[in-house]
């Protein structure tokens, strides 16, 4: 898929610890060797080196008081060393590993361009969905303006909307980074919390019964 800009592709907002409502723009800074066709994949770090200091400065500055930040500082630290692969890419995916460790999950990861799928913005997303088994396809409320249900139909897939949690474990549901919620309330709170809205979107028992993971 191309990269897209302004997206949170390569940034996430921080909230205060103690004020989430404060928010702040914590990016990535990304170059596109080919233009707007640049793939996620080959998107590159601009000065890695700089952008980790900022990150690693910006994460301790909004969660370094937390009685959890000494064990969230540790479990980081592979993405700290990621940008060291200037790919922009490979933040995002082990950012996601070591988010999905924390909360206790041990599904199998899949990467999409593994896959086999068609062209065709939907058209892929049902194919992947096939590939691996999955019998639904949740998907974020902006992107069921323009998703076309009928490649899902036709391989038997129901399409949802994700309810994004109402609960304290995210107060200000997709502005606000995951981090805020693993620095407030401790990571177990959190799968806690995750574990019961799986749960609320009757996800977990079918997720258990195939046996399937994520696809990246």
């Amino acid at each position: 898929m191309q990269f897209t800009r302004r997206n949170y592709q390569h940034r996430t907002r921080p909230g205060a610890l103690d004020h989430p409502g404060r928010r702040q723009w914590l990016t990535t800074p990304t170059r596109l060797p080919h233009g707007q066709r640049t793939l996620i994949r080959d998107a590159l770090i601009h000065d890695p080196d700089r952008a980790c200091r900022k990150t690693a400065g910006m994460l301790r500055q909004h969660y370094g008081a937390s009685p959890y930040w000494p064990a969230l500082a540790h479990t980081l630290a592979p993405v700290l060393d990621a940008f060291g692969t200037v790919r922009t890419a490979t933040v995002a995916e082990i950012s996601t590993r070591v988010l999905l460790g924390l909360l206790g999950r041990q599904g199998k990861i899949l990467v999409s361009s593994d896959l086999p799928s068609r062209p065709g913005r939907s058209q892929r997303l049902a194919d992947l969905c096939a590939i691996t088994g999955a019998r639904t396809y949740v998907r974020g409320t902006g992107g069921m303006t323009y998703l076309d249900p009928e490649p899902f139909a036709a391989e038997g897939i129901a399409v949802l909307p994700f309810r994004p949690p109402t609960t304290s474990i995210r107060p200000a549901g997709r502005s606000l980074s995951s981090l805020w919620a693993l620095a407030a309330l401790g990571p177990q709170e959190v799968a806690a919390g995750m574990r019961q809205l799986a749960l609320d979107h009757g996800l977990v028992a079918a997720a258990h019964a195939r046996g399937r993971g994520e696809v990246l």
